[in-house]
């Protein structure tokens, strides 16, 4: 009302002074630009299952100058990416279209904003999803075979894997088994398809209960899980097994013996004799297992076989059962068989009857020296050494004793003389050195 008054009085005021004139035309006010039939081709959410997929934007605008269409990749920290686009007068309007190829990195949630300029400013914004579906899948066919068996039997379980109603190849799939009595499955073994989808593997069965195959999801494909097949265990036979199964020694320089040994276990019966077992060998780099030799248990139930080690690679212990026990095979051990190191040649020099002549029965004194080569030195050698004795008119040699050459290798014995002939020294060699025999020393012995 207050105010209605100091109104009121203002025009009154003015009119009394003729200062009123009359006031100019309202302009018209500017219109915004208009934004209208935003679409997305196809229309989201955008599957890239089968491949990369070309979307097209497009969007109408009214009273515009110009136009703008930008896209937001998901994540926080993404920025707008702008679209180039195309326009088509049509009327007032004009029609704006561009597009952007998807694949599936591109997968999630995207913004998008398309925006106007001319007397002012327009835009308007909204979201669209990019996905992939998952395929879906099956096991088909899925089968344990035999269905009854013995404990410790394998069976083979088998089954195909489809995608799409196709054979899905390349992809990993666990088969697993559930005994009776339990709530759960736990995994046996992992088998991954062939071509067509189809896999197959065999598995030790333990207890009666069900085998079933599953697939787990993956980025491309849902997961899937097999019809389940009972597979029954048969009262078995008693266990058997190889325990502490040794190949020793272990390096070993080729052409030296082994001791193959172990003990064997049967059932509850623990320990049990006259059992044969099997040495078998199988040589680093092959795959096959080739026999050696045996051994029977002894009433302890222990084995213990030698042989000769000419390579390296592994060994082991079987035993082929016997009514009503299964048999077992020992761990496998391996053992490097070194070459036997380099020798030195020697030489036994020097050799010396006497007295000569000697008086039948009396002693001769012989003596000699056994040198080993060092690097092209000749040096005194330490080792076992036998004397020889040929009678006169004979071709064998006789073996009379043995001596030992000392450090500086010099030997000295003595044996009592009978018959006329030749005397020497032969040495058999040593881990370090080859043998060598001495020249002939001839001695007449009278009557």
């Amino acid at each position: 009302m207050l105010q209605r008054i100091r109104v009121a009085a203002a025009l009154a005021t003015a009119l009394a002074a003729g200062t009123l004139v009359s006031a100019p035309a309202a302009a018209t006010a500017a219109q915004a630009p208009a934004i209208a039939r935003v679409n997305i081709d196809p229309g989201p959410p955008i599957d890239v299952s089968k491949g990369a997929v070309k979307a097209t934007f497009s969007f109408s605008t009214k009273g515009a100058e110009k136009a703008g269409f930008t896209v937001k990749a998901p994540g926080d920290v993404s920025v707008d990416t702008p679209v180039s686009l195309t326009p088509a007068k049509r009327g007032n309007w004009t029609k704006w279209t561009g597009t952007k190829t998807f694949d599936a990195k591109a997968v999630g949630k995207w913004g998008w904003k398309a925006s106007a300029a001319g007397d002012g400013d327009a835009s308007r914004s909204g979201t669209f999803e990019v996905v992939r579906k998952l395929l879906d899948t099956k096991i088909a066919n899925f089968g344990a075979r035999p269905g009854r068996v013995d404990k410790g039997d394998r069976i083979k379980v088998s089954g195909r894997l489809l995608a799409g109603g196709k054979g899905y190849s390349g992809q990993s799939v666990a088969i697993t088994f559930r005994e009776r009595g339990a709530d759960a499955y736990r995994e046996a073994a992992k088998v991954t398809t062939g071509r067509g989808g189809w896999f197959s593997a065999r598995v030790r069965v333990d207890s009666t209960g069900w085998w079933r195959a599953q697939f787990a999801a993956t980025s491309a494909a849902g997961a899937s899980v097999s019809d389940s097949d009972r597979v029954d265990v048969k009262r078995s036979k008693l266990d058997s097994r190889i325990s502490r199964f040794d190949a020793r020694p272990e390096p070993v320089e080729k052409g030296d013996r082994l001791r193959l040994s172990g003990s064997l276990r049967i059932g509850d019966r623990g320990r049990v004799s006259g059992q044969r077992v099997e040495i078998f060998f199988k040589a680093a780099g092959s795959d096959r297992w080739t026999y050696v030799t045996s051994d029977r248990t002894s009433r302890h139930g222990r084995f213990d076989a030698s042989a000769t080690a000419r390579s390296s690679g592994w060994w082991r212990a079987e035993y082929d059962g016997a009514r009503g026990v299964k048999g077992t095979v020992s761990r496998p051990d391996y053992v490097t068989v070194k070459p036997p190191p380099a020798k030195a040649d020697t030489r036994l020099i020097a050799v010396n009857a006497y007295p000569e002549p000697v008086e039948r029965g009396s002693y001769l004194r012989i003596r000699g020296l056994l040198q080993i080569d060092d690097d092209g030195s000749w040096e005194g050698h330490s080792g076992r050494v036998s004397l020889y004795f040929k009678p006169l008119g004979s071709r064998t040699w006789q073996y009379v004793k043995s001596a030992w050459a000392g450090d500086s290798g010099r030997l000295h014995t003595k044996a009592k003389a009978w018959r006329s002939g030749h005397w020497r020294f032969v040495f058999r060699g040593d881990d370090d050195a080859y043998g060598d025999t001495s020249g002939a020393d001839y001695v007449r012995v009278r009557r």
